[in-house]
């Protein structure tokens, strides 16, 4: 089954300074969709504001074509990775595994390396490594959709790859929305590009428009 988020009709406004104003995004069961934008343009915003974390001026955000008129999103629908650590310090990562229903196994085939943190708590875990456990924990839930605030900001370039493989494995089950500083990480697994600029959202077609809008010059050779 294909499921569909839309979110549109975006009014969020701090100490009349008006953020957004026309934004409109979409994501859908076998897609990657990206969320690109100069610093203070409100990406993250929009991730809290999916996940029910901000209470924006104006919204209307839709899963299969429902509203969801609270702020409460079941964990079947939405799971939402911060950039901020969101796991207790005191937790083994046997407790998440078994809380989050996740199989270690499956880990250890992407990442073998933590085969030897089994048992141990995530304040042991350097900051790299925690990131990738929580990273992990979300993408690999049972979910509708995942939304990734920043996933390769604190990861080793070595993980990069096998995270980026993750995201594609998982795409096939759900929607995947991500954004994060290091664009040039994850455009290229994009099925979706979405510009926040001056306020709006902008569904890009190619490499040409994203510097229209101002972002970034990027290289032809990313795929795009």
């Amino acid at each position: 089954m294909t499921n569909i988020l839309e979110v549109d009709s975006v009014i969020l406004e701090f100490d009349s300074k008006r953020i957004f104003q026309n934004v409109y995004l979409k994501s859908e069961t076998g897609k990657v969709t990206g969320l690109l934008g100069r610093n203070g343009t409100g990406k993250s915003c929009l991730m809290k504001i999916l996940f029910g974390e901000l209470i924006p001026n104006e919204k209307s955000i839709r899963i299969n074509g429902k509203a969801l008129l609270s702020s409460i999103r079941s964990p079947k629908d939405l799971r939402y990775l911060p950039q901020k650590r969101f796991v207790p310090d005191s937790l083994t990562i046997k407790r998440v595994f078994n809380d989050f229903k996740l199989d270690f196994g499956d880990l250890i085939c992407v990442f073998p390396e933590f085969s030897k943190f089994y048992k141990s708590k995530l304040i042991n875990l350097s900051g790299g490594e925690r990131r990738i456990i929580e990273i992990y924990t979300i993408l690999a839930s049972q979910t509708k959709f995942c939304i990734l605030d920043e996933p390769f900001s604190q990861v080793m370039p070595i993980h990069v790859d096998s995270i980026k493989k993750l995201i594609l494995r998982e795409k096939e089950n759900k929607g995947i929305i991500l954004t994060d500083h290091m664009y040039k990480y994850f455009i290229d697994i994009c099925d979706d590009l979405y510009i926040i600029n001056n306020g709006k959202t902008y569904l890009t077609k190619n490499i040409e428009e994203i510097e229209t809008l101002g972002y970034a010059r990027l290289k032809k050779n990313n795929g795009w």
